[in-house]
């Protein structure tokens, strides 16, 4: 057997977490968990992906315990007597089968409502009560009319009720035995909220300023930091892109940029999950590096890339029946791994085609192509 890309064999440890490689699962909404519960479908599911290979699971995203933390019944949940006996048998036979996984903690924020009919009574969490300014969206414009609409901001109350909520999430993540915890503070839900200007206009200590801005998901990283204690590492998911506007960005400059990150660094955040249509899009004029790239060289922690690995188009571009086409960008991937732009690499759409993706990587055996008809629906 001849090994390839020898790049994305190599060990690495953070904290407690020990990978045999760099490849990661990276999180996928899969909507198959009835009334918040995973089952044995599920536990099955991941476990493919842990025998075939792949050194690190990182679920879809799992809700914490608040009441509008997410807007799908089917989306699994932290919390309940039956959900938290499936995701200790989806643990369980991960380990079994070798495999290392770590939830990801969601709350949706000012996106209440996009996964499905909600009462209209209940108000979504929004630090300044805007939904964002309305750009390059995916949204139907029915939902995008409704949800535009002004609520009431966020609390003191509120947002202390939300971040007990995470952090009770991550504690009982720890006793399941999951081998870290991942935050969801991307894509315009409730952590990247705070962050981004545009739904963040408050004048108090959570906004005004990029450092205001940045407290209330610091608090949260701060939080769970103390509660979960130094072996377990935090992953912290961020974007530049907003489901409101793909063409929104937190920061404009690499200096505004370390100002967010550099503070969740200090907080606790151990890898950073720089989340990007593409890999190896440039982050900012005048370089190429990857928006994983400028977050390691800011703040020296790891940091993970994402976007379209083996692929000719990106999530968003992609939403048409039939198979993507399939790109070796692997060598791409490799490559800057290789020169220590990123450490980790995140792979989506193709771990839904191929469980043993890894071990496809591995032989240098024909990639699977991803077809959403096939793949998007099931939990082969």
């Amino acid at each position: 057997m001849t090994d390839h890309h020898a790049a994305l064999f190599q060990s690495l440890t953070v904290r407690s977490l020990n990978l045999p490689n760099r490849i990661v699962m990276s999180a996928m909404t899969r909507s198959a968990s009835p009334a918040g519960v995973p089952g044995s479908d599920v536990a099955r599911y991941y476990r493919r992906r842990a025998a075939g290979g792949t050194g690190l699971i990182i679920t879809e995203g799992v809700a914490i315990e608040h009441p509008t933390a997410v807007d799908n019944s089917r989306v699994p949940r932290m919390y309940g007597d039956g959900a938290l006996a499936g995701w200790r048998t989806v643990v369980d036979d991960v380990h079994a089968a070798g495999g290392r996984i770590i939830p990801q903690l969601w709350h949706v924020g000012p996106l209440w409502g996009a996964m499905s009919e909600v009462d209209p009574a209940i108000m979504p969490m929004r630090p300044s009560g805007r939904w964002g300014t309305v750009g390059a969206t995916s949204y139907s414009d029915e939902y995008v009319a409704r949800a535009a609409q002004l609520t009431r901001p966020m609390t003191d109350s509120d947002i202390a009720d939300v971040l007990s909520a995470y952090v009770r999430a991550a504690v009982t993540a720890a006793e399941l035995g999951f081998d870290g915890i991942a935050l969801h503070g991307g894509h315009g839900y409730l952590l990247d909220s705070f962050l981004w200007h545009d739904t963040n206009t408050r004048d108090d200590q959570w906004g005004g300023d990029l450092v205001a801005r940045s407290r209330f998901p610091v608090e949260v990283v701060k939080a769970i930091r103390s509660a979960v204690g130094g072996d377990l590492p935090i992953f912290f998911r961020f974007s530049q892109h907003k489901q409101q506007d793909y063409t929104a960005r937190i920061a404009e400059t690499p200096n505004e940029l370390q100002v967010i990150l550099g503070s969740l660094a200090d907080a606790g955040v151990d890898v950073f999950d720089a989340s990007s249509r593409r890999f190896d899009l440039p982050a900012f004029e005048g370089s190429d590096l990857s928006l994983a790239g400028w977050a390691k060289k800011l703040t020296g922690v790891h940091t993970m890339a994402v976007g379209s690995v083996g692929l000719g188009k990106s999530l968003r571009d992609s939403h048409v029946e039939g198979a993507a086409e399939v790109v070796d960008n692997i060598y791409e991937v490799e490559r800057r791994l290789e020169s220590g732009e990123f450490d980790l690499i995140a792979i989506g759409r193709l771990h839904l085609a191929d469980p043993a993706l890894t071990e496809t990587l591995r032989t240098g055996a024909p990639l699977t192509p991803f077809n959403r008809a096939v793949h998007e629906g099931n939990l082969y």
